[in-house]
Formats: structure tokens, sequence, C-alpha cells
């Protein structure tokens, strides 16, 4: 929250948590990122939800954030997790303005390249 002359700015932990989203499925690697029951419902009824795998916490100064996603057979792990710590970063700093502490990167899986094609066809 930031206080400025004419008023105060409060960005919402859902708007930070869909620029989350997508920063990380931006990077290559990311299968996709990993949702609750309740996401999967929502997926069903036929809203996207661009939050999902995406928990924010936010205190007076910093930003935590903890995605859960799905990572591509293949990949080096480490590699791709800090390309995503990196890019969800500086993503959501510079569209917020706003400090992030913690990117936290949870892998809830690993999808391989055959179910991809499978589900293509």
């Amino acid at each position: 929250m930031e206080n400025k002359d004419y008023g105060q700015i409060k960005i919402s932990e859902d708007v930070i948590a869909v620029i989350s989203g997508i920063a990380a499925s931006e990077i290559e690697g990311v299968a996709a990122m990993s949702g609750s029951i309740t996401g999967n419902i929502t997926e069903i009824l036929g809203k996207k939800n661009l939050s999902k795998g995406v928990k924010v916490v936010v205190n007076e100064e910093d930003v935590f954030i903890d995605l859960f996603l799905l990572i591509e057979y293949g990949v080096v792990i480490p590699d791709v997790s800090w390309k995503i710590q990196e890019n969800v970063k500086n993503t959501v700093e510079t569209m917020t303005g706003l400090k992030v502490a913690e990117v936290n990167v949870h892998i809830q899986g690993i999808s391989f390249k055959k179910e991809k094609i499978e589900e293509n066809n």
C-alpha cells in the first residue's frame, strides 16, 4: 500500500497472483500451474483461473509468493526454477512497484512430452 497526496494505492493479492502465474508460465520448461480442487472446478465451469497454483501474501513492505507447478520432463529443475523466480520477481516489482521478498517454487510433478502429444490429438 502506498500513500500519495491524492489518496492510497492498494494492489490486490489476486492481481499479484495473476501477474505471477503469467510470468511463471512464460518460462520454457514450465508445463502447467498446479491448482487446487476448487481451481479445477472453475476450469470445468469454463472460467479460466489465471492465478491457479499461486499463493500470495502481502505485508506492509514485502510480497511473498509461492508457486505450485508442473515441470516438463528432461529439463534441469534448478535452472528452470531460478529463471521462474527471477522472472516473477522482476515482473511483479516492475508492474506493481512492490518489493518481492520471496518467490518459492514448489514442483508438484513432471509432465511428459508423450502425454502432451496425445492430448493434442
